[in-house]
């Protein structure tokens, strides 16, 4: 019985979890019919700065398992998953820590999970999923989602500092 989770974290996880999912699916900030921004990041984020990479990892890949599960958009495919524990980890592992710095705590996470993950795994998904179908190449998925990639990346820039402090003063107050 060594190695039990405290019960407080999973249970902020799990609320972390709802929250992400709820903002994820019910939320949404459309711009465009192909440019769409959820802020279901957030709480995962949170959840990253608050527990490192194992909190991370479990929010981020069980929102995105659960959003999909329950509130499908499609078909289930686990591959976003995979990407979702990958950002998870990425994220954990360089904004769980007691002051992270602007480069490369911020900067580098983002550029690697917005850009190699979100923008390159992803996109390779959506091409595996619906590209046979409807005639669209690798590329031209690509060239669709670089506007939304750019503008969430700008969105972490922002809000994984304002982030940080939030978790900082929750730590102040709160025992996590």
């Amino acid at each position: 019985m060594k190695n039990r989770i405290p019960l407080r974290p999973m249970v902020i996880c799990a609320m972390l979890t709802a929250l992400s999912v709820v903002l994820d699916r019910f939320v949404p900030i459309v711009f465009t019919d192909s440019l769409k921004i959820t802020l279901g990041f957030i709480p995962c984020l949170l959840a990253a700065i608050l527990y490192g990479p194992a909190g991370g990892a479990a929010v981020f890949g069980l929102s995105d398992f659960l959003g999909a599960i329950l509130f499908p958009r499609g078909a289930y495919f686990p591959g976003f998953t995979l990407t979702a524990v990958l950002k998870g980890i990425l994220f954990g592992l360089f904004l769980h820590r007691e002051k992270p710095s602007f480069f490369p705590h911020v900067i580098l996470p983002s550029v690697l999970a917005d850009f190699v993950l979100s923008l390159g795994v992803d996109t390779l998904w959506i091409t595996i999923l619906y590209g046979a179908g409807s005639g669209k190449t690798y590329g031209a998925y690509f060239v669709g989602r670089i506007w939304q990639t750019v503008l969430l990346f700008t969105l972490h820039l922002v809000l994984i500092p304002l982030l940080g402090k939030f978790a900082a003063t929750i730590k102040k107050h709160v025992k996590i």
